[in-house]
Parts: C-alpha cells; sequence; structure tokens
C-alpha cells in the first residue's frame, strides 16, 4: 500500500487535509463506494445531512451541530471533488466564488461611496442586497423577481421565498387584515369543493379525477394563503409546521406509553382514554416548558 498523502504534507490545514482525503478516497487506492458516487446519487445525502444539521440546531448541542455541519461540509467536498475529476471546478474556486459573492452583495462594508453610505440597518442591508441580485439577474438576461428560486425546494419553503419576493417588489398588502380575509375565503372553497366530492362509485374515472383536482387545488390556495399569513406575522412557515411536528411526535410518543402502562394496545384504547393522555401530554410538555423558561432568561442576561 503506498504511503498516507497526508504523512507526506507537513503540517498541513485542517482544509488542505480534508481535500487530501477525499482525494484518496476517490482515487485508484480508495474506497470502492466513494468512486462509484455521482452528483445524482449523492442528491439524498446531501437533504438528510441538512435536516441533521436543523435537529442539531433544535437540540442546542454544540457537540452535535459540530459533527452535522462536518457531515454537511463532506458532501461540498464530494461534489468538489467530482467536479474536479471532470475538469469542471475545485473547492477553491467554490471558496473564491463565495468571497467574491460576499465581497459584491456587501459595499457598505467593502466599498466607501455616495451609495452605500446611508446603509445603518439591517433592513437597509436587505433592500440593498435585493437591489444587487436584481441587477445581476439584469446582466444575465433574467429579469424575473422569482427567478433563481429551486423548484426542488421543500414547498412551503419555496411558497415562503417567492411571497417575499413579490412583497419586496411591492406585491403585498399594507395591513395583515385582507390577509386574514384571503385565508378565510380560500378555507371556505376548499370547504365547498370538498363537500360537493362525489363517491367513487357514482361516478366515472375521469370525472372523479376532475373532482380530486379540484379539491386540490384548493387545498393548494388554503396553503399558499396560510405561507402569506405567516409571512406577515413575520414567522417561517417551515421552522413552524417542523417545531409542530416534532411537538405531535413526543405527544403521541408519551400517549404509546400510557397505553402500554396501562396494559393496552392502542388500536384498542377508547377515544376518551386517548384525549385524556393527550392532555396529560400537552401538560407536562407546558410545565418543561415553564421550567427552563427562567434558566434561558438567566443565560441571555449574562
Amino acid at each position: 500500500m503506498a504511503s498516507s498523502p497526508i504523512a507526506d504534507s507537513p503540517n498541513p490545514s485542517p482544509a488542505e487535509k480534508l481535500k487530501t482525503i477525499m482525494a484518496t478516497l476517490r482515487g485508484p487506492e480508495g474506497c470502492p463506494w466513494d468512486r462509484e458516487q455521482t452528483p445524482q446519487s449523492l442528491k439524498p445525502y446531501l437533504l438528510e445531512e441538512t435536516y441533521e444539521v436543523l435537529e442539531a440546531l433544535d437540540s442546542q448541542d454544540p457537540v452535535a451541530l459540530k459533527e452535522e455541519l462536518g457531515d454537511l461540509l463532506l458532501q461540498v467536498l464530494f461534489h468538489a471533488q467530482i467536479a474536479s475529476e471532470q475538469g469542471q471546478f475545485n473547492f477553491d474556486d467554490i471558496c473564491e466564488t463565495l468571497a467574491q459573492k460576499l465581497i459584491k452583495r456587501h459595499p457598505h462594508v467593502f466599498e466607501t461611496n455616495s451609495t452605500t453610505a446611508n446603509i445603518q440597518s439591517a433592513s437597509d442591508v436587505i433592500q440593498q442586497w435585493d437591489q444587487l441580485k436584481q441587477k445581476e439577474k439584469r446582466e444575465s438576461g433574467t429579469n424575473s423577481r422569482l427567478a433563481g428560486i429551486p423548484k426542488s425546494a421543500p414547498a412551503l419553503a419555496r411558497a415562503y421565498q417567492i411571497q417575499k419576493r413579490a412583497a419586496r417588489a411591492g406585491f403585498d398588502w399594507h395591513t395583515i387584515e385582507p390577509v386574514f380575509e384571503k385565508f378565510r375565503e380560500e378555507l371556505q372553497e376548499l370547504a365547498t369543493a370538498a363537500a360537493g366530492m362525489i363517491p367513487p362509485k357514482e361516478v366515472s374515472p375521469s370525472t372523479l379525477a376532475r373532482n380530486h383536482e379540484e379539491v386540490e387545488a384548493e387545498l393548494g390556495d388554503v396553503l399558499f394563503s396560510l405561507v402569506n399569513l405567516s409571512r406577515f406575522l413575520h414567522l417561517n412557515p417551515e421552522e413552524a409546521l417542523r417545531k409542530a411536528t416534532n411537538r405531535f411526535q413526543c405527544r403521541f410518543h408519551f400517549v404509546e406509553q400510557q397505553a402500554s402502562q396501562a396494559g393496552k394496545d392502542l388500536q384498542a384504547c377508547s377515544t376518551e382514554d386517548m384525549d385524556r393522555w393527550w392532555e396529560l401530554a400537552k401538560d407536562k410538555e407546558h410545565i418543561q416548558s415553564a421550567q427552563s423558561s427562567p434558566h434561558q432568561e438567566k443565560e441571555i442576561s449574562t
């Protein structure tokens, strides 16, 4: 076996060490699995590692976060190595492109001129950032403010980003009341469409398909208007739904535990029992939240 390329490089930086390791793994004497990977085969791992970073952030565990960010960085290194092998770009090119973008998008920090002198707040920065992005799009021949948002992004996140960009262009309501009204209007349209659903045995497959398409469209409008409402409330809908799902999972697990302690199968439990255990789960959640609040306030004040 050949000597380690890491050993042949005295005192490499952590970044250089990682690049060498990845090149070795993809090399002739490297790992068979790593050599077989392609940008397409790595897509699910990139998504998985991103979600694991989010989970580490929620846990507020710095050790877990450090590890998960490393796993996410591995995906960047992987794609950079494959691209380098194909003569497209390498990890240093990625870093340089990002560095230039950050400098270009922050003229109020890296340049001094009359146009950036009035940048004083975060909102000023966001407005300037949007203007610079629009200028870049015009120069590249893309004029729409909604261009560049990946269609493969999670639906809630994509809707949120589209609505934010439309609002920055002035396509927005001035107060929250019409936003609530639009949500109620869409909800009523969904209720009407759902109430008109015909039992499958009474219609042809084509009629049934049209009926479901109508309900699906109305449901989509409800979700889209709800995302807009969350934007008006300065809440990220993806984050809100993720936390709500986590709460449901914890409460459901508690209900399962209660059923097990009662010597029952959950499917055989009465609705009354499950409702009672569900409320107990919520009470337990509130107590834990109240106990953690003073500690959090103390941390903020120090």
